[in-house]
């Protein structure tokens, strides 16, 4: 395989894989669902300009970042493709842990992550679709693969927005019901994405060798400027020392897990994109740990 023909590959995983992976991601939809508190959106009454600058730095300011990265660094349009796809992904629950970790607002960080996840099961098919057609390669390369619009808006929407309305009717239902079934259903759908994850990066290992050191490149330099994003809009709006570091997390960590699953399902599972997923999704949790010790140094040193 040459640079050239990444473009043209695809990974197959089998039908019965595919739907595999649709179920999980269900699961992992349902069990957000279940999780799901009136706690988890106090911020929205109690710091608003703390909240919105959160979600509104995810859904949109990460989008118009990559897409000039995109035309900055000019990449193989199904990488291209696969840093738009990251981008429009919501936070990963990994990045509570982090959170937790580094001494940042874990309260703020949870109720992120729960509304990126919420809006994930609506809105991420259509920022796909709509960032992807701003950058003239990806909008080409999806015409080229004939991706029906109608058909991927749908199912995208099924196996996310329906497991998600249905986690909320339980969780408002049978509340004892929802607390019982709702770790073990999420440590099985993280399971299940990481192993999805790791399977993936062991496929695609062809891509990873003709792309060489400049994937590698560009998913470091495209996960380093999202985590300096959410630092620089933190301090924009002059966030505590705990909410900044927080914001720069969970913009910083995004569901990779979920855009493969997308790629592979919906998306014929194109070399450059499913790379640059695999990749983003070991790679941001090595940034992410390193930002959270250093951190946890500072706040040594500085307290002794």
């Amino acid at each position: 395989m040459t640079p050239d023909t990444i473009d043209n590959f695809q990974l197959d995983l089998g039908t019965a894989s595919e739907t595999g992976m649709a179920a999980v991601l269900a699961i992992m939809m349902f069990a957000v669902a279940l999780g799901l508190r009136p706690s988890n959106f106090s911020f929205f009454k109690t710091q608003p300009r703390l909240y919105l600058t959160g979600v509104l730095t995810q859904i949109i300011g990460l989008p118009i970042l990559t897409l000039i990265l995109c035309f900055l660094l000019n990449p193989h349009p199904s990488v291209a493709l696969g840093m738009i796809l990251i981008s429009c992904c919501p936070g990963g629950n990994t990045s509570n842990l982090i959170a937790l970790f580094a001494r940042a607002n874990t309260a703020l960080s949870v109720s992120l992550t729960a509304t990126s996840s919420i809006f994930a099961a609506f809105v991420t098919p259509i920022s796909i679709l709509f960032w992807s057609s701003l950058y003239p390669p990806t909008r080409e390369l999806l015409t080229q693969i004939d991706i029906n619009v109608i058909a991927f808006l749908l199912q995208t929407l099924i196996i996310l927005a329906l497991p998600l309305l249905l986690g909320m009717m339980l969780r408002h239902l049978a509340p004892k019901v929802a607390d019982r079934l709702q770790t073990p259903l999420a440590i099985l759908s993280g399971l299940a994405l990481l192993g999805i994850i790791l399977i993936a990066s062991f496929r695609l290992f062809p891509v990873f060798i003709a792309l060489g050191i400049s994937l590698f490149a560009i998913v470091i330099i495209h996960n380093f400027c999202a985590f300096a994003l959410g630092n620089i809009a933190a301090r924009f709006i002059k966030a505590d020392l705990a909410s900044r570091r927080t914001l720069t997390i969970e913009v910083g960590i995004q569901n990779s897990g979920l855009g493969i699953v997308i790629l592979l399902t919906q998306l014929n599972g194109l070399g450059g994109a499913a790379a640059v997923a695999g990749l983003w999704g070991v790679w941001h949790l090595i940034v992410g740990t390193l930002l959270a010790l250093l951190w946890r140094w500072k706040d040594a040193r500085f307290t002794h």
